[in-house]
């Protein structure tokens, strides 16, 4: 294979050797520590440098001996899977006092160890910093007292720092996400889930306190990926008379027929006056519901006087002023444990590799930096930029400031936030807008988790929006027979917890009925088109963009939302539905290689769906921790594959146990599943001996994740306000009715990088490769070398895209601005 430009590849210009790496977790346990753990470690060897383990954070540092340990390639094998953080966490006091400081100084210049990888939350970041600005004194002070050598100022003149963000809380500015709220969240919307069915029997409320200090993202976000009927966060108080509001809005539930209500609080709520907002509270106020609610409270939630809100206070209002069996449900540090998500070990294990990066670029003027998200793009904050607008949420949060605490929280929580009013609290009738307009929303391709809650989010902000909202069943073949009709706002209730297709959905293309489904269009009049699905999707409104030509009947507004398991839609990086299978890949190859445990060494090879598209078997390797991952991508022969065999057999004469190979079902005609199988059990007999496994459909099933509930609300509500823009732009007032047939007014919405973006799909076409079915160019390519670096492979990889160095940017969108970004 021919080597990229050499400027791009790292280990030909930036060496590690003769330097010394140090990783520590510190303050409170996150999921994914010791993805990033393992990472930065295996990054930092392969890179040449030596690399340390300090034990039990800063408290290890401070205490120095046995707690500083050189780290080995195999030292982090088999804990990709663990929660927590093996080398342990501990806040340590002494570290805060100068003498701390110094020791830990002392313990570090020993080990001739300079750079240092600080998973933390903002506390720990701090701390890290201010070491690192007084080293040089700290230094200066340990040669007077004769501890060092005088050389050891000029050896070890700069100490760098590279902070990674390891809190559940997500409650750090610069970052869209931390490494552990992902995990976090599936733990909370496990719990949801299994209390939803307890509720829906005995006809109750519950409310549920949830994790986040003074962070209410945990709440908001599990509120939009449940369909909470009230959230209580810290940022957003409710007004004075809130209690009525909610009850009224729990009552109304009740009467459409729903037989629960979940409301969520944030373990701080509190009310605009400083009031506790408590569960006990509100099942002592409630006295006349019918059926059941939800109601999630952020453990921090204030009301706008920072009163507390609690989880009692909560209850007791519920039972005081509707009378409904409601019960209390406290999270605790369930929220905190548990085996990471697929999200939290790729989001680690890139941030891993990007802090060894960043620590071998830096010099002594560069300022300490964090490891940060932006979209799906890693990218570099100084560190105390980051640090001061954390603190300024809280002042202006204190300073009751809290529309200001909300925008400076960042883009998406302010976003999940919009989006969580726009679906949560339905308008009166009379309070709604009348546009006059019908649309019509359908599921085509094959099913995938989130698909439910995107068409959800659809009907509710088209309501929402003045619209009449109809469903199509079985995509463009039941559009064709004409199973459409009108869907309301409680009809898509509960529906975001619901995997596959509740409309029904075929892959069947409309070319082959386009005359019967432009006759359905203008039997029901309907006004514009919202199209939830894969590739078949993306083909259906090329085909519908060609029939303009005959058929007025399609020149009105369609826009296409992605949800697959492939990935493979051009024109986003990211699909509903991927996030799923990547969990439900990453579950099975942890179960798959856990059934080795205690048997003589064994390599598995995982065969997994995609059609042409290798983004599962790729990124569920980097999650799973494969030693190879096969793809029509990136072509391989049969030198390929013996190389691979052989690499795998040396490891396993270690002490390495068990190996993972995947495969993706497509990648090539003739070396089968079954062929690569054959193939490793022939080369490792005396060695390891293989087993082979075909994950099939249970990629596509099971309920969706967090991300993928919480993707599809929010790309689905913004397709919708953009359906009514176009709407509005495209409505001939003298003909009364609507025209558009521009390259524009038939767009693809996607994730690209930082932003989502809508895309005329008549342009997307010269991107994509119709045969295989995949985009010409796939972002995910880039994070191939990571996995194999990361199973010792020698490797080029390509810099050129990596982080650099950025300010923080203050949200401060304008008021005119309603778009949903992530």
């Amino acid at each position: 294979m021919a080597q990229p430009d050499s400027k791009k590849i790292f280990f030909e210009n930036l060496s590690g050797a003769g330097k010394a790496i140090a990783v520590l977790t510190s303050g409170g346990d996150a999921q994914g520590m010791n993805a990033a753990v393992r990472a930065v470690v295996r990054m930092g060897l392969y890179v040449g440098a030596k690399v340390y383990f300090i034990h039990e954070g800063y408290q290890g540092m401070v205490d120095g001996g046995d707690n500083i340990q050189e780290a080995s390639w195999e030292s982090v094998s088999s804990m990709l899977q663990v929660g927590g953080t093996v080398i342990g966490s501990a806040r340590c006091k002494e570290f805060r006092s100068h003498e701390g400081r110094l020791k830990a100084a002392h313990n570090l210049v020993q080990h001739g160890i300079t750079n240092l990888c600080v998973i933390g939350g903002d506390g720990s970041l701090t701390g890290a910093n201010l070491f690192r600005e007084e080293w040089s004194g700290l230094l200066s002070e340990l040669v007077e007292q004769g501890s060092i050598e005088a050389d050891a100022i000029q050896k070890y003149s700069a100490l760098h720092i590279v902070g990674m963000v390891g809190s559940i809380d997500n409650d750090f500015c610069g970052t869209d996400m931390t490494i552990g709220t992902d995990s976090a969240l599936h733990r909370i919307i496990e719990v949801v889930d299994a209390i939803m069915t307890t509720a829906q029997s005995h006809q109750r409320t519950f409310v549920l306190e949830v994790m986040g200090r003074h962070c209410g993202y945990l709440a908001l976000v599990s509120a939009l990926a449940c369909g909470a009927d009230w959230v209580l966060i810290p940022e957003m108080p409710p007004e004075d008379g809130w209690e009525d509001k909610m009850c009224q809005k729990l009552s109304a539930t009740r009467s459409r027929g729903t037989r629960l209500n979940i409301i969520i609080v944030a373990e701080g709520a509190i009310d605009r006056h400083g009031k506790p907002i408590t569960s006990s509270f509100v099942k002592d106020n409630r006295a006349g519901m019918k059926r059941l609610n939800i109601i999630i409270v952020a453990e921090g939630a204030i009301d706008r006087n920072n009163k507390p809100i609690t989880t009692d206070y909560i209850k007791n209002l519920v039972v005081k002023c509707l009378g409904f069996d409601t019960r209390v449900t406290i999270l605790g540090h369930v929220q905190r444990g548990g085996t990471p998500s697929a999200f939290d070990r790729i989001l680690a294990s890139r941030m891993g590799v990007e802090a060894v990066l960043a620590l071998l670029e830096t010099t002594a003027n560069t300022p300490a930096c964090v490891v940060s998200l932006c979209g799906n793009q890693s990218v570099r904050l100084p560190l105390m930029e980051c640090v001061q607008m954390t603190q300024e949420v809280q002042k202006a949060m204190d300073g009751k400031r809290f529309e200001e605490a909300v925008k400076l929280r960042g883009r998406s929580f302010e976003n999940n936030l919009k989006t969580y009013k726009l679906l949560a609290h339905r308008k009166p009738e009379t309070e709604l807008p009348t546009s006059n307009f019908n649309v019509a929303v359908l599921n085509v391709g094959a099913p995938a988790a989130g698909m439910n809650a995107a068409v959800r989010s659809a009907v509710r902000v088209g309501i929402s929006e003045g619209h009449k909202m109809f469903a199509v069943s079985d995509g463009f073949e039941g559009f064709s027979k004409g199973q459409i009709k009108e869907i309301k706002w409680a009809d898509v209730g509960g529906w975001t917890g619901q995997g596959g297709s509740l409309l029904g959905t075929k892959r069947t293309l409309p070319a082959k009925h386009v005359e019967k489904i432009a006759e359905q269009m203008r039997k029901n009049n309907i006004n514009a088109l919202l199209i939830v699905g894969g590739f078949e999707a993306f083909l259906s409104l090329l085909e519908l963009l060609t029939a303009r030509g005959k058929y007025d009947e399609f020149c009105v507004p369609m826009v296409m939302v992605p949800a697959t398991v492939s990935n493979n839609v051009p024109g986003s990086d990211l699909s509903i539905g991927a996030d799923t299978a990547l969990n439900a890949i990453t579950t099975t190859c942890d179960r798959i290689k856990q059934s080795a445990s205690g048997t003589k060494r064994r390599v598995f090879i995982i065969e997994t769906m995609g059609g042409y598209c290798g983004y599962l078997a790729s990124v569920g390797g980097l999650a799973a921790g494969a030693d190879a991952a096969y793809i029509y991508e990136e072509p391989f022969d049969i030198r390929d594959l013996q190389a691979n065999v052989e690499h795998l057999t040396e490891k396993m004469k270690g002490s390495i146990q068990r190996g993972l190979v995947l495969r993706n079902e497509n990648c090539n005609e003739n070396y089968t599943t079954d062929f690569i199988y054959q193939l490793y059990s022939e080369e490792g007999k005396g060695v390891f001996d293989s087993r082979k496994n075909v994950l099939g459909h249970m990629q596509q099933g099971g309920a969706p994740s967090p991300f993928d509930r919480n993707f599809g609300t929010k790309i689905s509500a913004k397709a919708m306000q953009w359906v009514t823009k176009k709407l509005l732009e495209t409505f001939r007032q003298g003909e009364g009715r609507v025209f558009a047939n521009s390259e524009d007014s038939c767009c693809l919405l996607g994730m690209r990088r930082r932003a989502l973006v809508f895309q005329p799909v008549v342009q997307l076409k010269d991107d994509t490769d119709f045969v295989h079915r995949i985009p010409k160019e796939q972002w995910w390519l880039k994070l191939r070398p990571l996995m194999k670096i990361l199973a010792k492979y020698k490797t080029s990889y390509d810099v050129s895209d990596s982080g650099q160095l950025e300010h923080v940017v203050r949200n401060r969108p304008k008021e005119s601005d309603a778009s949903v970004a992530m």
